[in-house]
């Protein structure tokens, strides 16, 4: 608990990563414990299976322990922008049962893919694009009227441009951009200076993790190659501040992380909003 207290300042301020079928079995009580505030990550099939009371429930335990959370919208084989119409249409049907929650939870935001990949869909991007705002554009209606910002992270695209695309063609006071860091490092193969200088405007969360610019890791914050003293200090030219998450993938990445953090000073006020 010692160690907890001296990351206090910091563990007040951010969420971390937490997949809901852990944060319903071995992970909640590490979350009520030290008081974590949790990132849902909605992977998986508990959109399909669990019903609302199940997600009540778990929104009622956090509020009741004085927890805010985040939550991250599932994506794996999903195409909100693809080409394929009976997998588009199950695409929706999931990010809208995601999107339900939003009322349940009342979270900071809502982390998004845009599920792009050049080799696909580079070829045809006004078809990509024009599927992606038909899928996105009711979506970021829907949290904007319950005042909650659906922020689109990058993934697989090794540029800005298809975020930049999108965002023109969404409500900017409902879209942010979620700069993950490891993602640069292992598929980008990028610094973080051009995301910014295209998506800058956008910025609203960050995602924080490292690797070794070969596989994404979600390493412990310094245990990778990412300069995150750089970017924290190219965050002093942005405002308002962003939401941060750490997505550590085990508990040691996770105490690496907060360590990271309040050794090298970069948490401070100016740089992370608070929840």
């Amino acid at each position: 608990m010692e160690q907890v207290s001296a990351f206090r300042h910091i563990t007040s301020r951010i969420f971390i990563n937490a997949p809901i079928d852990r944060l319903r079995t071995d992970l909640l009580d590490l979350f009520l414990r030290h008081k974590f505030q949790p990132e849902i990550g909605l992977e998986g099939g508990a959109l399909w299976t669990l019903a609302r009371e199940d997600w009540s429930a778990l929104a009622q335990t956090l509020a009741s322990h004085g927890l805010s959370c985040t939550l991250h919208a599932p994506f794996h084989d999903l195409a909100p922008g693809g080409f394929e119409p009976e997998i588009i249409r199950i695409s929706r049907k999931k990010l809208a049962l995601a999107f339900d929650l939003l009322s349940v939870f009342k979270p900071r935001s809502i982390v998004c893919h845009l599920g792009f990949e050049i080799f696909k869909h580079g070829a045809n991007m006004e078809r990509w694009l024009e599927t992606s705002v038909t899928t996105w554009r009711p979506l970021v209606a829907r949290a904007l009227d319950q005042g909650i910002r659906v922020m689109f992270e990058n993934t697989y695209e090794a540029t800005p441009e298809a975020h930049r695309l999108l965002f023109n063609e969404l409500d900017p006071a409902g879209t942010g951009f979620c700069l993950d860091t490891g993602h640069l490092l292992a598929f980008a193969r990028t610094s973080f200076e051009p995301w910014l200088d295209e998506l800058g405007p956008w910025l609203g969360q960050l995602h924080l993790h490292d690797n070794d610019g070969r596989m994404d890791g979600h390493l412990g914050l310094g245990k990778g190659i990412f300069d995150f003293q750089a970017l924290f200090k190219a965050l002093d030219n942005f405002q308002p501040d962003p939401i941060c998450t750490i997505e550590p993938h085990s508990q040691d990445a996770l105490w690496q992380s907060l360590s990271y953090l309040a050794r090298h000073d970069l948490f401070r006020e100016k740089h992370i909003s608070s929840p």
